[in-house]
């Protein structure tokens, strides 16, 4: 386990755990120089230390990088860290396959072929670069948040193939997607795979795997004995092109599967085409001869379902043998010289046994070697037989197919492939060239293009096409073909041109802007067209009239199968008021409303807070949206009105003051007694209070009073605009106040 934190070849940060699993853990990680995240393949500690495993390891995910597809994980860099061997992939944030199913099946057919035909295309790339995934399954297909496929772990199944059957979880997961010849022990091939994509098709048309059991050996047994089950017994609108797909991709000969994945990509993608709705069921022929008996390979898969005691490596063994102790030697006592004579024979009889034993275990050791296969490509049968007893290799099955490259009766490949390492005594079957192959033409007429095109070139026409209106033709199909059908004819870069049907005859849209719009659309449903209107203001198009169409005048279409949208002019746009408010004059309102095509009608009005001469309201208010040719009002501020009376009330306090008569009179009569002096009352202060404001005049008489001791008292005003209040007071004839009084 790696910690999080660590840094793996001083470039990968580690984030988290992604998944621990029988060949591998997978961390995410921060790549710290190209700063994106990253998910990080570590071997198992297990497996580290076989240097076999390892080389291999670093060789395939090293070619594994040139597998540069948008449906494949891509793989970044492979190192070592600290003994550690590791592989930098694309970080998927997604889910797998299989989850997706789970959770969301059933799919719409269309879904299902556009996943398939993304998983077919990496298949496709990936076997034309000789790599074979050998464990295709949906746990094995990542799906981006927005819906795109990717294969994970191309290469690594190859490299890890010798070790992974020791590893029950990884392939008690395999084993409901493993082919026949596969659980038998063959070397897988491409077919291999395509039965694998067989069985993914299967899961998403019916959201579970064709065969399950109790162990992982029924499993296996199910996919030589059983046939495939229907995937329109779970889901009759399925169509039987598409079941077809499934079955001919499953089949237990490898012979009879699509030869390649684009072969099984192209059938599928026409799969849901209404000219194959009566389609036969496709049914194929189990060769016998062709599986072989049927029994599973030991070492193929482990079954989980059963404990098993691990087996003892050999150098486990050797150490177990170095620690027991020696048997102890017993010397026999001494029998009589009879005796002894009738053992001889019996000793003699051993030692031969003990020869032979030897002698074979010998033999065994010499003929369990492993030899690579030889490459016999381009030579005579007798040739390449020569060559293959030479390599202690026998001569297997012979096989023949047309081959545009390779020379009648000469060798195209064998299988196993060149180089493949497997045991001496092995047979190795042939292909054998019959030449060029001749292909006879059909009669295409009125068939899709795009599938005709695509058999075509998969033989090795050079397929040229020409377009043609035509009445009675669908647009896609074929008029007529170069070369007559029924014709034999060698496909290898031979040109056949189809010429086919643009649909029903195209004329120029024309140009109508500038018309109105009635005009226009009288002459558009004439010509068959479907007309749409919008409207747009223009500042220069008068109102009613075109001002452009989507479709271009030299434009060719079918009328009756197009609709032109016409914008229509509705006259200038509407204006959007600004705000006049204690921001314009008179003048230059009349300035903006002349700019805007608006009339503007002005009122005045007086105002207390907008200075003389400003626009101290409008309407429209500020904001809203009018036509031009409207009208705007203003009010103009003629500042504050003089004539306006404004009132007002202030709080005045009067002394009192004593006079000098009465306080001397006081203090002569301080002795008399208290009753006398009670009775004695102050002098009063005569109060005059002259007032000026809009009512009053300063020099006439307000009011007039009487005090006897400090007194408030309460003054209305009133003043005009730009006018100040007086107030006088006399106490006694004598002015004790005299100032101007505003409002607060």
């Amino acid at each position: 386990m790696m910690d999080r934190g660590y840094l793996v070849s001083g470039r990968y940060e580690i984030l988290d755990t992604l998944g621990e699993g029988g060949m591998a853990n997978v961390y995410l990680a921060e790549d710290t120089i190209l700063h994106r995240r990253v998910a990080v393949k570590v071997l198992r500690l297990d497996l580290q230390h076989d240097q076999a495993t390892i080389r291999r390891f670093q060789r395939e995910a090293k070619a594994t990088c040139e597998l540069s597809h948008p449906n494949i994980v891509s793989v970044y860099d492979v190192g070592e860290d600290n003994g550690v061997q590791y592989i930098v992939m694309e970080y998927i944030d997604g889910s797998n396959l299989k989850s997706y199913i789970e959770q969301h099946y059933p799919f719409p057919l269309t879904k299902v072929v556009a996943i398939m035909m993304q998983i077919l295309s990496a298949v496709q790339l990936a076997h034309s670069k000789g790599i074979i995934h050998r464990d295709l399954k949906p746990q094995n297909i990542l799906l981006t948040k927005d819906g795109q496929a990717k294969i994970a772990d191309f290469g690594i199944a190859v490299a890890l193939s010798d070790k992974s059957v020791t590893q029950t979880n990884s392939l008690l997961g395999s084993v409901h997607y493993i082919s026949p010849e596969q659980a038998r022990g063959s070397l897988p091939t491409p077919r291999s795979d395509i039965y694998a994509l067989g069985i993914i098709l299967f899961e998403l048309l019916t959201g579970k795997v064709p065969f399950a059991g109790d162990s992982a050996v029924s499993i296996a047994l199910k996919h030589f004995h059983e046939d495939m089950p229907s995937v329109r017994a779970t889901d009759a609108q399925i169509p039987q092109a598409m079941e077809n797909v499934v079955l001919k991709a499953t089949a237990k000969d490898p012979k009879q599967r699509y030869q390649s994945a684009a072969a099984m990509a192209a059938d599928l993608k026409t799969s849901l085409d209404a000219n194959r709705a009566d389609e036969a069921k496709f049914m194929s022929k189990v060769n016998p001869d062709v599986l072989g008996a049927t029994k599973v390979m030991p070492g193929t898969f482990v079954d989980n379902h059963k404990a098993t005691k691990p087996v003892e490596t050999n150098h486990v063994a050797q150490r177990t043998a170095k620690k027991s102790k020696p048997h102890q030697v017993l010397r026999p006592a001494k029998t009589p010289k009879r005796a002894r004579k009738r053992r001889w024979p019996l000793i003699a009889g051993i030692i031969a046994a003990l020869v032979l034993l030897v002698g074979a275990f010998v033999a065994l050791m010499v003929s369990n070697r492993d030899v690579n296969i030889p490459d016999t490509a381009g030579m005579t049968k007798a040739e390449a037989t020569a060559v293959l007893t030479k390599n202690d290799l026998q001569l297997g099955k012979i096989d023949y197919e047309t081959n545009d490259k390779v020379d009648k009766g000469l060798v195209v490949r064998s299988l196993p492939t060149k180089k493949s390492s497997v045991k001496n005594g092995t047979k190795v079957d042939l292909v054998l060239s019959r030449g060029a192959k001749t292909y006879r033409i059909a009669n295409y007429h009125d068939q899709s293009y795009e599938t005709v095109a695509a058999t075509l070139a998969k033989q090795g026409f050079i397929v040229k096409r020409k377009e043609k209106s035509s009445k009675t033709i669908t647009a896609g199909n074929i008029i007529k073909q170069s070369i007559k059908a029924n014709k034999k004819v060698v496909p290898k870069n031979k040109l056949i041109t189809l010429t086919i049907s643009s649909g029903l005859p195209k004329i120029s849209v024309g140009d109508y802007t500038g018309e109105t719009y009635e005009t226009a659309y009288a002459k558009l449903t004439a010509k068959g067209f479907s007309v749409q209107r919008q409207n747009a203001s223009s500042d220069t198009v008068p109102s009613g009239n075109v001002i452009s169409q989507d479709l271009k005048a030299d434009d060719k279409v079918v009328p009756s199968e197009t609709t032109i949208t016409l914008t229509v002019s509705s006259g200038k746009a509407d204006v959007t008021l600004v705000d006049l408010v204690k921001k314009y004059t008179e003048a230059s309102a009349k300035d903006y409303a002349q700019s805007k095509d608006l009339i503007l009608s002005i009122d005045k009005d007086y105002s207390d807070d907008i200075e003389k001469g400003l626009v101290m309201k409008q309407s429209p208010a500020a904001g809203s949206k009018v036509r031009p040719g409207s009208t705007l009002t203003v009010t103009i501020s003629q500042g504050k009105d003089p004539n306006k009376e404004t009132s007002f009330s202030k709080e005045i306090e009067i002394p009192y003051e004593e006079s000098s008569t009465t306080s001397s009179s006081s203090s002569e009569e301080s002795s008399d007694s208290s009753s006398s002096s009670s009775s004695s009352a102050p002098e009063a202060n005569k109060i005059e209070i002259y007032v000026g404001d809009a009512d009053n005049n300063i020099s006439s008489l307000y009011k007039t009073m009487s005090i006897t001791s400090d007194t408030k008292i309460t003054v209305n005003f009133k003043v005009k605009a730009d006018q100040k209040a007086k107030i006088k007071i006399l106490r006694d004839g004598e002015e004790i106040l005299n100032q101007d009084v505003t409002a607060d």
